[in-house]
């Protein structure tokens, strides 16, 4: 059986005396989506970081393909096929899709000093990697900010597969989408998978979690409540470890407590 895709053992990271993330494991496997859950504070931001380079863990070990890494910037990580798509998409609205799409890594044709951006390559190519994300755009030349919230979270998450990542990092993507819109990212995120990219999906919602994750990681103020497979944990389960469980019990009976006292 081939290594994971990328796995985390026991990591940890400290900002001074804070604790931000202590001992945390699992992993993420070709074809799989890995689910982060936390509420705010819990922990994911500074996850997200340590999987993209930006951060550097404190203890603990990070492996892709079962070699130890070390990144010292996010260019590292994007090089080792570790893709993140955080949540303001890092687009240009007033700028067209295809432009969007090929910002900073534009095809050129022809030779110094005559070597031109290629439009028609990058029209091209856009739209056919939209098309396989099941967005058939009409016109490429569309502005990016006249697209819906789910049509943008397209064209980022195409654009990471097409620049060859073998895992992508979702930074809460459904969080400022309406049902809708949610709907739509989350089958993006099993199109992904399909295509046998490693997932990781960063949320604070288990309703949209559960439906497409294959393995559940809980976060609670940067520690792990658990790391479950899906057949290890319901949805209810889930919503519960989610809701603090017994914090949220013991908040129901002061609540209920305070309303038969005032009455």
């Amino acid at each position: 059986m081939s290594a994971p895709l990328l796995e985390v053992d026991n990591v940890s990271k400290f900002f001074g005396s804070v604790i931000a993330l202590n001992d945390i494991t699992t992993s993420v496997n070709a074809g799989e989506v890995t689910c982060v859950l936390g509420d705010n504070g819990a922990g994911k931001s500074t996850f997200i970081k340590i999987l993209a380079g930006v951060h550097g863990p404190d203890r603990g070990e990070y492996r892709v393909e079962g070699e130890p890494v070390h990144f010292g910037s996010p260019r590292e990580a994007r090089e080792r096929g570790i893709a993140t798509v955080y949540q303001d998409l890092a687009l240009m609205p007033l700028m067209s899709i295809w432009r969007n799409f090929f910002v900073g890594s534009e095809p050129t044709v022809g030779v110094w000093p005559f070597k031109r951006f290629d439009t028609q390559r990058a029209k091209g190519i856009a739209h056919d990697e939209m098309a396989k994300m099941g967005i058939d755009i009409r016109d490429v030349n569309q502005p990016v900010g006249t697209m819906s919230g789910g049509e943008r979270q397209s064209v980022a998450i195409s654009r990471a597969i097409y620049f060859g990542a073998k895992v992508l990092i979702l930074d809460e993507p459904t969080s400022a989408l309406g049902v809708r819109q949610a709907g739509v990212v989350l089958k993006y995120i099993i199109q992904a998978r399909d295509r046998g990219l490693g997932v990781i999906f960063i949320t604070h919602n288990p309703h949209h979690a559960f439906p497409v994750g294959d393995r559940f990681v809980i976060l609670n103020r940067g520690r792990s409540l658990g790391n479950f497979g899906k057949d290890e944990i319901g949805r209810d389960e889930l919503i519960s470890m989610m809701a603090g469980g017994a914090e949220l019990e013991q908040l129901t009976h002061e609540l209920e407590s305070a309303r038969t006292d005032g009455g």
